[in-house]
């Protein structure tokens, strides 16, 4: 940092506390245009995208195989929005951090906050509480249309009210929060929008989409740990048995999105600017 960056100590000035940053980067992010359009832009894709699959899905049933209709998860294809959402909502948690190294902010925002730890874990915390709400809002619209498109259709569809329903549209809001973070902690580990966005999408979606054209001796076990595989677990009523318990993939992403933020902090608090 440069003089002209730190902040003089002044006598009976107090440092900035855990909750003035969290104050701080709430306004940042509540005042940025782009966050209402990429929130707006989470929850029209991820209904729109799951309202698409859900028509297309529901015609198909009746022509279906026994064994087709005996794996139909109506939650799962009434919330399978999540693939285009994810990507949205990690463009954002991107941003959070790398905007402001694009505009050189970043060094006001640690003149303001000097704990590196505070700053990133204030940014961490008021993200995830912003992806977590839009995430849940959109798993909520997204399964609710999904399920009137299903029955429509004359398809198997499902109510809240119906085992396991809440918890896998409570699971989807959670899924993407933890997309979110992974991309605020791939922005802070590059300090760049392009590359960090990168990371983001291979390991939520190409990575996904090629595991069905591996070795069946790698794509099983891929399928199966590969942390964005496993959580998306939390969002399915009929189980697989052949991949993990919807609990057990949902924590197999937290723990792969804990040791990036763990790596993203380190980094943070070693580095320059």
């Amino acid at each position: 940092m440069t003089p002209a960056m730190r902040v003089e100590a002044r006598p009976g000035r107090r440092s900035a506390t855990f909750a003035d940053a969290v104050r701080s980067e709430w306004t940042k992010i509540r005042t940025v245009r782009s966050t209402a359009y990429t929130l707006l832009g989470t929850v029209v894709l991820g209904v729109g995208a799951g309202a698409l699959i859900s028509l297309a899905r529901g015609r198909q049933y009746a022509s279906a195989t026994a064994e087709e209709q005996a794996a139909f998860d109506p939650a799962a294809i009434g919330l399978s929005g999540y693939i285009l959402a994810q990507c949205i909502i990690g463009v954002l948690g991107v941003l959070v951090v790398t905007s402001e190294y694009a505009t050189g902010m970043i060094g006001t925002s640690l003149a303001a906050v000097p704990g590196r730890s505070r700053l990133l874990a204030a940014k961490s915390a008021v993200f995830a509480m912003v992806a977590l709400a839009t995430g849940t809002t959109t798993a909520f619209a997204a399964f609710l249309v999904g399920q009137r498109l299903l029955a429509g259709n004359g398809a198997p569809h499902m109510t809240l009210g119906d085992p396991q329903a809440l918890r896998a549209v409570l699971g989807a809001g959670l899924y993407l929060a933890l997309v979110g973070l992974l991309g605020v902690a791939a922005g802070t580990l590059l300090r760049a929008t392009a590359g960090a966005f990168a990371v983001v999408v291979t390991v939520t979606f190409l990575v996904p989409a090629f595991i069905p054209v591996l070795p069946e001796s790698w794509a099983r076990p891929t399928g199966k740990f590969w942390p964005a595989m496993a959580g998306r677990q939390i969002m399915t009523v009929h189980q697989d048995p052949t991949l993990l318990a919807p609990w057990a993939g949902f924590g197999v992403l937290c723990a792969a999105v804990l040791v990036v933020l763990a790596a993203a902090f380190a980094v943070f608090r070693i580095r320059d600017v």
